[in-house]
């Protein structure tokens, strides 16, 4: 069996946990924090999440992971057939990435701390995400899912990126950004109320206080250095 390791209030940790459910694989969980001496043994830089093959093989970074389990367990696919349509699906999944999920990233420590954003990081948080908005605008089709007709990797990255942009950079910036990309607020609603997205978000509610404490606990130990 699969060990999937990592925590649940991990957004990349939920992306390959619901891609294990989507595919009906079954897995096991290991709550593990970044940078324990458990994790570093199975991913080298000590990023959640990590998996466990039943062989022994161990695996880290979400994208890599999610590839593995699609060209390892073909059946229920996440990726068309056509090779174009395929990389328009991991071109969708890169930019959420790089202009939705990284920059949003930049505000988290100032949430978890209580100090406001500074200005000019306001302002580069914004750009980089503007950017994004239009690229997403003219990749997206939501039709209705993200790149049309079939139901992809894509949906369940970006759903899985957008929890971090409206975790961080909505309330940080007090804008609504997935309302500038059209048909992107209805199509989360139906990711969120899925039955999958919902069994996945039970597991986040329950780790997160114990998530919060190890939050807490590594700010206290920056500051007493």
């Amino acid at each position: 069996m699969i060990t999937l390791h990592g925590f649940a209030a991990s957004n990349y940790y939920n992306l390959v946990k619901h891609v294990l459910l989507h595919k009906e694989i079954p897995f096991q969980e290991n709550l593990v924090y970044p940078s324990s001496d458990e994790l570093l043994a199975v991913s080298p830089v000590g990023k959640v999440p990590a998996i466990t093959m039943p062989d022994g093989f161990d695996l880290s970074e979400s994208s890599v992971i999610c590839d593995f389990i699609e060209e390892s367990y073909p059946y229920t696919p996440l990726y068309p057939s056509d090779a174009k349509e395929r990389a328009t699906i991991r071109q969708i999944m890169k930019i959420a990435e790089l202009y939705f999920e990284l920059p949003s990233r930049r505000l988290i420590p100032f949430t978890f701390s209580g100090t406001p954003v500074p200005k000019p990081i306001a302002i580069e948080v914004r750009q980089v995400l503007e950017r994004g908005i239009i690229a997403l605008n003219s990749l997206s089709q939501f039709s209705p899912w993200i790149a049309g007709e079939q139901f992809t990797m894509a949906d369940i990255y970006v759903y899985y990126v957008n929890t971090i942009v409206s975790s961080f950079a909505v309330k940080q910036l007090e804008w609504d950004i997935m309302a500038q990309i059209s048909g992107m607020t209805e199509w989360n609603k139906t990711m969120r109320d899925s039955d999958i997205a919902k069994q996945v978000d039970v597991g986040r509610l329950t780790n997160m206080p114990e998530f919060m404490q190890y939050v807490q606990a590594q700010i206290k130990a920056v500051h007493t250095k």
